[in-house]
């Protein structure tokens, strides 16, 4: 059982922290589509797609890049008395807290599944601006994101439950 445990936190954590070092890039992405956005407002007809398409690339860029973000702790915590805690009062804690996150991540992902269907089954749901992009994609990327972050989520739980058994996984990287 425990090594079924270190395993999915082993594979899961890789496949997060190899992901979210190529996402990280995309904020050059974006800033080259607002930059775009820029040169063609200033010097001619200023584009349809640019706002939109910004949106979208930090809708992957956050989405995509959460469970990295996860995975290396930088998320926000209430530091104030959680600092001063010992390292196995602070795993109970988390594998209390993230199970409220698990919970969350399933509604959300249900949730986002059951919206990228309804944009496939009415022949391709489409953005009511000028541009009007299909809306498929960028749903296929959240609902990829927030799978990826319930099964980083659940990688937290198990390294949790591997600290309080007194095995460590290894600190936050």
């Amino acid at each position: 059982m425990i090594a079924a445990l270190r395993t999915y936190v082993r594979v899961i954590d890789a496949i997060n922290y190899r992901l979210g070092r190529i996402v990280m890039y995309g904020i050059f992405v974006m800033v080259a589509i607002l930059l775009w956005s820029s040169i063609s407002k200033t010097f001619s007809v200023p584009s349809l797609w640019t706002l939109e398409m910004a949106q979208f690339a930090m809708v992957a860029y956050y989405m995509l890049g959460g469970p990295y973000s996860l995975q290396l702790g930088s998320n926000v915590r209430m530091d104030l008395l959680y600092g001063e805690w010992s390292e196995r009062r602070k795993a109970a804690t988390d594998a209390i807290t993230v199970l409220f996150l698990i919970f969350y991540l399933a509604i959300l992902l249900w949730g986002g599944i059951d919206s990228t269907i309804y944009s496939f089954k009415y022949g391709g749901e489409r953005s009511p601006t000028a541009w009007r992009p299909y809306l498929w994609p960028i749903k296929v990327i959240m609902i990829t994101g927030i799978a990826l972050m319930l099964l980083q989520a659940i990688s937290e739980l198990f390294k949790d439950i591997l600290r309080l058994r007194g095995e460590d996984m290894g600190d936050k990287t």
